[in-house]
């Protein structure tokens, strides 16, 4: 190792829970709960990854018409509560502390990894021109246009979300991160590209800017805001999204207002915000902030070492390293993770990885 991670192995209060280090597991779809419910196969790959500072589980969908992707789970019925609380009991018992995110893909879906009655709904009835989905049944089709949500409709989406965080709450999870990045449907709210809405949600940055205020303050209120966290991904193109000359102002300006409601974290992904963004958005927040963007262990020191951040979250590395905790404290290689295993069915790929020890 080449150098001390003092920074990374240092404790954190997070809200009114005590974190064992700063190093968190990133949120990743990984497609393995088969009737959108989770199995012994997820209860099992989180255990396995425990010894992390915090875990945010994979992008769960609040409603059934949230479930864009082929076997992602939800948090919306009994039985998907009782499922989870088998992961949060197995996480806790080996001392760990987990996140669940809510995931509503939006118009970023299929009808074929729908349940019956579900629909495809959107910011504006644009489909994703360039994002095509998987499903089981007939591999890669195109994804439809979404049915736009009529205004009076918001409230009753932002009470779906609700239920899901109390759903959560009672599944035993520490707290909830809402899913604003990657084009998913609170990001089409922000995007002018997917928003072309003309109501209060819709035109100008702060009107698009609403849903994602509203729905985040909705949460806090109904779980405390001590238990909910935010991801964001400004100028981030993937799922179709199209940034102009006004989201850098906008995304101060909702920094402002999570700021105001007292969000626990801020989560961002790094990769595509301006480094001069970045800053603005961190001092502007004033609370816990959390990165991402492809980090090193050495790495994620520096900048937490500089007061960039204060939890640094780790994708890719835990997919193959169910030890990560362990292999960069004792400076063992890391395993490579198999792409083609990424969002398959089964065990392989999952939680077949060895631990180095």
């Amino acid at each position: 190792m080449s150098q001390q991670l003092n920074q990374l192995f240092s404790p954190y209060t997070l809200g009114t829970i005590e974190l064992k280090n700063r190093i968190v597991m990133a949120p990743m779809t990984r497609s393995r709960s088969i009737g959108n419910t989770p199995n012994e196969l997820v209860v099992q790959y989180y255990a396995d990854r425990a010894d992390a500072g915090l875990i945010i589980t994979e992008g769960t969908a609040p409603s059934p018409n949230g479930l864009g992707y082929a076997r992602i789970p939800g948090i919306f019925s009994a039985a998907q509560v009782q499922a989870w609380k088998k992961v949060t009991d197995a996480v806790h018992a080996k001392g760990g502390k987990i996140f669940i995110q809510l995931m509503h893909t939006g118009r970023i879906s299929h009808p074929l990894n729908m349940p019956e009655g579900a629909e495809i709904v959107g910011a504006s009835a644009i489909a994703p021109p360039k994002t095509p989905m998987w499903t089981d049944q007939q591999q890669m089709q195109p994804s439809p246009a979404p049915r736009e949500l009529a205004t009076e409709e918001i409230a009753s989406l932002i009470n779906e979300y609700v239920h899901a965080a109390k759903n959560a709450i009672e599944a035993g999870f520490d707290g909830v991160e809402i899913h604003s990045a990657n084009g998913y449907l609170p990001m089409q709210f922000l995007n002018p590209g997917s928003n072309k809405r003309t109501d209060k949600y819709g035109g100008s940055p702060e009107n698009r800017n609403r849903f994602v205020l509203e729905l985040a303050d909705a949460i806090a209120a109904a779980i405390g805001k001590d238990k909910t966290g935010i991801r964001l991904s400004p100028f981030n193109p993937y799922n179709d999204m199209e940034d102009d000359d006004t989201t850098a102002a906008q995304y101060t300006a909702l920094a402002e207002g999570l700021k105001k409601i007292g969000l626990v974290y801020l989560h961002l992904l790094t990769f595509t915000i301006p480094p001069a963004l970045l800053e603005t958005l961190t001092t502007t927040f004033a609370g816990t902030v959390m990165l991402n963007g492809g980090y090193t262990a050495e790495r994620a020191e520096t900048d937490l070492s500089a007061g960039k951040a204060d939890l640094i979250s780790f994708g890719t590395p835990f997919i193959s390293n169910p030890d990560y905790i362990s292999r960069i404290q004792k400076g063992k290689v890391l395993a490579t993770a198999d792409t083609a295993t990424y969002f398959s069915a089964d065990a392989k790929g999952y939680t077949d990885y060895p631990f180095a020890d």
